[in-house]
């Protein structure tokens, strides 16, 4: 059995986590795969934006404790633990959306959060429970979800092990929006679509813009947009962009 699903719905790559008797939970072989797709569908031309899913009850429950529960300190040192595998999803520049039902746990709540929007159903949980393991997130969970929601927040989840429900999340700023679970794929693939449907390198550039406001002071931030900004008026989509505005007619890009 695959460990992820693959298949595209016009410009959108969907990949779905499978390993549903195990909750998703993110072994070596699952998080290879899910690298492989990710990269995959950032170089096809034709895609312009990637969702990623799961399945009603699990988005992904966490790393795979049986996988790692006997590794030592040389064995995670010496192969990468997480690094090899963990990171692919950093190099993508096409925005990635996570679609999320049930739960999503440890390394599953980490890969949400390394997503560009999270949508959420109704049903989803969202956790970073490693300290019942006497470990921490190693996926960028301490540093991301800070970010997203707050150190008051961030501090309870990770030392009570608590979980937060997908009301909370919405209105602690962790996803993007709640929908009822019937239409979570749905209403995903309509946003990604929508996203999709605009010019390819403005999207990237303007996801690589918002990071940036994570990873760099106001004032480099904004000199980062401001060049950026200049370097559009170099590309065919702007120029087709602007004029189809004062024409009052949809735009037509080719992602130049």
């Amino acid at each position: 059995m695959s460990e992820v699903l693959v298949r595209t719905e016009g410009r959108v790559g969907v990949i779905t986590l499978n390993r549903p008797a195990q909750m998703n939970a993110l072994n070596s072989a699952l998080m290879d795969a899910l690298g492989a797709a990710l990269l995959k569908f950032d170089a096809d031309p034709e895609i312009g934006a990637i969702v990623i899913t799961g399945n009603e009850k699990a988005f992904a429950a966490g790393a795979d404790i049986a996988e790692m529960a006997d590794f030592s300190y040389s064995d995670v040192y010496a192969n990468s633990f997480i690094t090899r595998n963990w990171e692919t999803i950093r190099q993508i520049r096409k925005p990635v959306l996570a679609a999320v039902a049930g739960v999503a746990l440890g390394g599953g709540c980490e890969l949400a959060l390394s997503c560009d929007i999270i949508i959420a159903a109704s049903s989803a949980r969202f956790g970073l429970p490693e300290v019942k393991l006497a470990l921490l997130p190693g996926a960028g969970g301490t540093q991301r979800l800070p970010r997203a929601i707050g150190k008051a927040k961030a501090m309870d989840m990770c030392l009570s092990a608590r979980l937060m429900d997908a009301e909370e999340a919405e209105r602690s700023g962790l996803v993007s929006r709640v929908v009822p679970e019937a239409e979570l794929l749905t209403q995903t693939l309509a946003l990604a679509t929508k996203i999709a449907s605009f010019s390819l390198p403005a999207l990237m550039v303007m996801k690589e813009a918002v990071n940036r406001a994570y990873e760099s002071s106001l004032a480099e931030g904004i000199l980062f947009e401001r060049r950026e900004l200049y370097a559009r008026f170099a590309s065919e989509d702007a120029r087709e962009g602007m004029h189809a505005f004062l024409q009052k007619r949809p735009a037509i890009f080719t992602h130049r």
